[in-house]
């Protein structure tokens, strides 16, 4: 789990292209002088597991866009793939397809975060590192101390919005200052960045349509699939349904869809 605070931003040094996958090599410095083999780290939001050079399948080494000498050198003698502060990752073609990580090039700047510890800080908020879909940057409107970013995201993916929520953009904790109506034809979503923000993370340098990850609130994605599940709650006096609603341990109150006295319906 990771809560979405950008630890420190890598660079991207190599990525080799197999069939369907791709095996990518990022400078990220000290942040990575401990991560072990398997270890997580997010870059640009995505979760990839650390791996050695000997461990990855499928890659064409001839396809390389580029390689440090220094890390092919530490990679052959079977070194840590944290060795010299390099972090080397298997993407699968899904993710390449899915998210940002496949648009990535060589020299590109990705936003890194270690998974959080048990005992850390949440300071962002719940961030899994499983990027729901790909946004694209749609404006920039620089105001005096802080500066506004329009995000475009898929459709399916704005009833998880709400202003004041939070979400994760190319694995970002941020809040949402403004989201489109529900009756927009095309969604999106606006976000306040403060100096710090724009200096730390990829934010201060993303050009106009650059893709952008989104991972929506896990809360909102539960809620939305448990209400879902809905079931008719059956009438003790009648042995019929009384309402639909969500079973709730006895004497609890349920979660229901019957219409109130005013009639609204909460759902």
């Amino acid at each position: 789990m990771f809560t979405g605070i950008i630890e420190r931003l890598g660079r991207v040094e190599a990525i080799e292209l197999g069939a369907d996958s791709a095996v990518i090599t990022i400078d990220a410095g000290d942040l990575v002088a401990d991560l072990d083999l398997g270890g997580s780290l997010a870059v640009n939001g995505v979760c990839l597991t650390s791996i050695r050079a000997a461990d990855a399948t499928g890659a064409d080494p001839a396809g390389a866009a580029a390689a440090s000498a220094a890390g092919s050198d530490a990679d052959a003698a079977g070194a840590a793939p944290s060795a010299a502060g390099r972090f080397r990752a298997e993407v699968m073609g899904e993710t390449l397809r899915l998210t940002g990580i496949g648009s990535l090039e060589v020299g590109d700047e990705v936003n890194l975060e270690r998974c959080t510890p048990a005992s850390g800080r949440l300071d962002g908020h719940v961030v899994q590192g499983h990027v729901d879909g790909c946004g694209q940057l749609l404006s920039r409107t620089d105001h005096d101390d802080w500066s506004t970013l329009r995000i475009g995201i898929p459709n399916e993916l704005a009833p998880y919005t709400a202003v004041k929520g939070s979400i994760a953009l190319n694995g970002v904790s941020l809040t949402l200052t403004a989201v489109s109506a529900p009756h927009e034809a095309s969604s999106w979503v606006e976000v306040g960045l403060i100096p710090a923000t724009l200096t730390h993370t990829t934010f201060g340098r993303l050009p106009i349509g650059a893709p952008v990850n989104i991972e929506v609130d896990v809360l909102a994605k539960y809620t939305a699939r448990l209400l879902s599940f809905r079931t008719p709650t059956i009438s003790p006096l009648t042995g019929g349904p009384a309402s639909a609603g969500v079973h709730t341990v006895a004497g609890s109150a349920s979660l229901s869809a019957t219409p109130t006295a005013q009639g609204n319906d909460h759902v």
